[in-house]
């Protein structure tokens, strides 16, 4: 297996680079988006369509607790990457030792007050009717494996700002091919229903999690950490605390999208346009795999640059990879204009859920060919470590624009202006961080080089 070492980031064509550091995350992505995909496949045909309804209220809340294991391994990662950059191995270690204190203590936490408020959190993320009891089932199970998966997510960063990303396509790919079979073997074969999904995906996360320690302790890793890193550093918790906020404010607004999303549409079209929306919700996640690569591949190499001053090196690892990104976004968007009904039907035959999702996919993904602009120019400063307007720019979408028009369009259009909102908060964001991000390169990368 050809390896990346952590210098090569700063040495090797970055076109040629970004393609290694990005095929491995997108295969990755792909992997474990498949799984949701084939997951909820699953549970519509051999359980029902309001179980899946049931799981896409209780994601936002279970990936809210995961994302802060994600949020301290980006923000951990990105000084990594930038001290590995600059020759400062000590301080990678100390980093990365101190993401794993704060992952653990805060998901923890979080977990046993998740289960301590179960009845009152569900019901407030839209699990009302008969969708209650299957997502209280399903949630209690998949809460147990949440700390796993935050470190699962935490680890693959790091393996990632390591420049391994083979290793952190492993870690991706390995929880959701277990969570396949284990669907089969607990829904199919021994008809545990909502509890074998649950069972399914908890025992994916802890599959996932052996994987990651098994890296960090073989000779693949270069980060080997002693008890004494452990210790919290109260400059670099700040410094952890301030760029990873950026992804826990992202993920956080999504899971305030869901509790707003799923309450609109039960109240505007009920089980069916939660349903749908679910569907819909997990083709977000499927087909925009590559682009999300992309995204992931990008963010080690301008840290590594930038950390290195290596100024023209990040200038062209943004715009190439905004020129690969596009080009695969716009397939995507024109796969989904033409498939809709056909992917509907892979996951549910029932008549009104098949009526009415198509239409909703086509407003979902319109705007499709510009995100790449939007996510790249959110994750550039993130890389680069500059909080701020890495948060303002992440917030942009969902909770500046988006949340403001789920709010508003609907007393003028009823559902439909739900999936109006959409494409009209994508074009505004894109435009608001496209100005930003022409600013921010103008300004540091031209006149510094």
């Amino acid at each position: 297996m050809a390896r990346i070492s952590a210098k090569e980031l700063g040495s090797q064509p970055i076109g040629k680079l970004l393609i290694k550091q990005a095929v491995p995350a997108s295969i990755g992505i792909l992997v474990m988006s498949l799984n949701i995909l084939v997951d909820t496949i699953f549970v519509g045909n051999w359980i029902g369509p309001t179980a899946i309804a049931a799981i896409n209220v209780v994601l936002p809340v279970s990936f809210f607790i995961a994302a802060l294991g994600m949020s301290i391994g980006v923000g951990g990662s990105s000084i990594i990457s930038r001290a590995l950059g600059a020759n400062d191995h000590e301080k990678a270690l100390k980093t990365f030792g101190n993401q794993i204190t704060l992952t653990l203590l805060f998901t923890i936490t979080l977990v046993v007050l998740g289960l301590t408020f179960v009845d009152g959190i569900i019901p407030a993320f839209g699990g009302k009717g008969a969708i209650f009891d299957p997502a209280k089932v399903y949630y209690v199970i998949v809460l147990y494996g949440v700390p796993f998966l935050a470190l699962c997510m935490m680890g693959n960063t790091v393996i990632r700002a390591e420049g391994k990303p083979k290793f952190a396509m492993y870690a991706m790919m390995i929880p959701s091919v277990g969570n396949l079979i284990l669907d089969y073997v607990f829904i199919h074969l021994m008809d545990l229903g909502m509890e074998g999904a649950a069972w399914a995906t908890t025992g994916s996360y802890m599959l996932c999690f052996v994987f990651i320690i098994w890296f960090f302790m073989s000779k693949n890793s270069e980060l080997k950490i002693g008890l004494s890193q452990f210790g919290l550093n109260s400059k670099i918790v700040s410094e952890i605390g301030s760029l990873g906020f950026v992804t826990l404010a992202r993920q956080a607004v999504v899971s305030i999208t869901y509790l707003f999303m799923n309450n609109i549409l039960y109240n505007l079209g009920g089980e069916v346009s939660v349903t749908a929306y679910a569907i819909v919700g997990r083709m977000l996640m499927f087909a925009l795999f590559p682009v999300f690569g992309i995204t992931q591949g990008f963010l080690p190499i301008a840290g590594f640059n930038y950390g290195a001053s290596q100024f023209d090196r990040v200038r062209e690892t943004i715009n190439t990879a905004i020129k690969y990104a596009i080009l695969l976004a716009t397939i995507i968007f024109i796969a989904l204009m033409i498939f809709p009904e056909a992917i509907t039907r892979l996951f549910t035959d029932d008549a009104e859920v098949l009526k009415e999702t198509p239409s909703d996919m086509r407003w979902v993904f319109a705007a499709t060919p510009i995100i790449a602009i939007q996510l790249i120019g959110a994750a550039y400063f993130q890389a680069i470590g500059k909080a701020t307007p890495a948060l303002l720019l992440t917030l942009t979408r969902q909770g500046f624009f988006f949340i403001p028009l789920i709010l508003i369009l609907p007393n003028f259009f009823g559902e439909l202006g739900v999936w109006m909102s959409f494409p009209i908060s994508d074009v505004l964001s894109t435009i608001v961080t496209a100005y930003f991000l022409h600013m921010e390169v103008k300004k540091t990368l031209i006149s510094e080089t």
